[in-house]
């Protein structure tokens, strides 16, 4: 599946890198050197994929993934950085990263990972979407969309992933870790923390009491589940 992907890297030998890798898979490679030139090309020319390192001039990774998912930007985006600590990691998740890959790494891992949101973002042209309902939410995997009583909800590649898997079974119980393989590419690297993080962004768009949650719930010592608050028993839950 060929794309266009921007990689974010102001090291140049890392840049080719991984230019010629993803160039060998096939797709068109952009590269840019400092976060500022990231929010001016992508606002000029979206790519299918951002690969975004932290450490920039100017501008740094974090900032501008702010920026982007500030403009309500669904860009799938994977993280680079050299830094390893789960508070970094989880700080990039809660701005709405997608994916997260610590230096050094494999250049045919990245271009692996980059294949699965590939593919996991691909939007078809569909006239009628299989999507399915749970309350006034509705998750339609085919147009990638998903909206709250009729009112589009932008998400992220994995926010869009963790609700499809939760609206396909609704009032199953889903743990953490079967929540991290519907991710597929966190698993190895993550705490349980990071579907925290997912859950916990879901519930500020699609709760009207994020900290009251009457959609997503929280079954303790367990995991999550989805739910039709309007028919929805809230036993060991909240």
């Amino acid at each position: 599946m060929r794309a266009d992907v921007m990689v974010a890297e102001d090291d140049e030998k890392q840049a080719g890198l991984v230019r010629l890798y993803l160039e060998r898979e096939g797709h068109a490679v952009t590269v840019v050197s400092d976060g500022r030139a990231v929010l001016d090309r992508v606002r000029h020319h979206e790519p299918d994929l951002l690969v975004l390192d932290v450490m920039m001039p100017h501008l740094d990774g974090l900032e501008v993934l702010r920026v982007l998912r500030g403009e309500e930007r669904e860009l799938p985006v994977l993280m680079l950085t050299a830094r390893s600590t789960e508070d970094d990691l989880l700080t990039g998740l809660g701005l709405g990263a997608d994916d997260y890959m610590t230096k050094p790494y494999s250049p045919r891992e990245l271009v692996a990972r980059i294949r699965t949101l590939l593919r996991r973002t691909k939007r078809t042209t569909s006239p009628a979407g299989r999507g399915v309902s749970v309350g006034g939410l509705r998750v339609d995997p085919d147009r990638h969309e998903v909206s709250l009583d009729g009112v589009p909800v932008d998400c992220t590649p994995a926010e869009f992933r963790l609700l499809e898997a939760m609206a396909a079974e609704p009032d199953r119980v889903f743990t953490r870790q079967r929540l991290l393989e519907e991710l597929h590419g966190f698993t190895r690297y993550v705490s349980d923390r990071t579907v925290d993080m997912h859950i916990s962004n879901l519930r500020k768009k699609l709760e009207p009491e994020p900290r009251r949650p009457v959609r997503l719930l929280t079954v303790f010592g367990v995991g999550y589940k989805l739910t039709d608050p309007t028919t929805a028993t809230r036993h060991h839950a909240r």
